[in-house]
């Protein structure tokens, strides 16, 4: 008898948790968002090696950047910021790499007051021209 209440419960908790409405909150997506402190990040899939700097496409997980500096030592990431701080019209110091380091996935921190908006609006003005 015992079982069988354990297996009912069982059956009756799992069943409560697929009644839950499966909408998730609004969390902003895309390749730009504002994180939990209010700073602008960027989701960027880095082409180091190319032949110059440039936005190759904006999609909905990420924004494609060719990086004209080789990935080593750092020199990529640092090429990175320099361009997008052009791209974005703020200072060097105001685009920090917040994670990805070593990958080609990373994540950029704008530590300057703009919308998340006005950074995708940049980004796919320069991917166009």
């Amino acid at each position: 008898q015992l079982l069988g209440f354990l297996f009912l419960f069982g059956f009756f908790v799992q069943g409560k948790e697929k009644c839950k409405d499966p909408v998730k909150p609004s969390v902003p997506s895309g390749p730009v968002v504002t994180d939990k402190s209010g700073s602008v990040t960027i989701a960027i899939r880095a082409k180091p090696g190319s032949k110059q700097n440039a936005i190759t496409d904006v999609t909905s997980e990420a924004v494609g950047v060719a990086i004209a500096a080789p990935p080593s030592e750092g020199e990529a990431n640092a090429e990175l910021c320099r361009y997008l701080s052009k791209v974005l019209e703020v200072k060097k110091s105001e685009v920090v790499l917040d994670k990805g380091g070593k990958s080609r996935e990373k994540v950029v921190k704008i530590l300057v007051s703009m919308t998340p908006d006005e950074v995708l609006e940049k980004l796919k003005k320069e991917a166009t021209s």
